[in-house]
């Protein structure tokens, strides 16, 4: 079963070796993986789909939570979460199907970034299944380059993927007696 995780890390080199490790150190295969800087330079956030027993879900979380430069870990695969792709296609086709690839660009929320007399390149974000389908009927118009960015999630919950403010400890003096 394919699970979503939505990890917090610091953004020093080495964490997402480590993330990937624990999964493939105990077999698991990585569907997808994007990473990125959040709004804080010292932050970057991971979404990564794994394929995973449902009975293990909780354990990899758990085993992701407990490593170095991993702030937060959470399951986000049966919570209430936004998961999109970004899709790039490069289509040739002849200049009788054109306005077909336009109008079925436009059904899916796809957009044109490049046009040339011999295809376009197109633009599609969506969920996993949506962006199969819009390839599967752009490969019907003629031959097509895809590149896919993988999934990227973020939670619905307010409980979730937040860290709270560190704990502010007061200096103790040391105790002479």
């Amino acid at each position: 079963m394919l699970q979503i995780i939505s990890l917090l890390v610091e953004n020093k080199p080495g964490a997402l070796m480590r993330v990937t490790g624990v999964l493939t150190a105990r077999g698991f295969n990585i569907e997808s993986l994007t990473v990125a800087k959040t709004f804080d330079p010292t932050l970057s956030r991971i979404s990564i789909v794994v394929d995973v027993e449902s009975s293990l879900r909780s354990q990899v979380v758990k085993q992701m939570n407990k490593l170095v430069n991993v702030l937060q870990a959470v399951d986000l695969t049966d919570g209430p979460a936004v998961a999109r792709e970004l899709v790039l296609i490069r289509i040739r086709a002849n200049m009788n199907s054109r306005t077909a690839i336009l109008k079925e660009a436009e059904i899916f929320g796809a957009r044109i970034v490049d046009s040339s007399t011999e295809g376009f390149a197109i633009e599609a974000t969506g969920d996993p299944e949506k962006m199969n389908e819009f390839i599967d009927i752009m490969r019907s118009y003629g031959d097509i380059e895809v590149t896919r960015s993988g999934l990227v999630a973020v939670s619905l919950d307010n409980k979730k993927l937040r860290l709270s403010p560190p704990v502010v400890r007061e200096k103790t003096e040391p105790v002479t007696t």
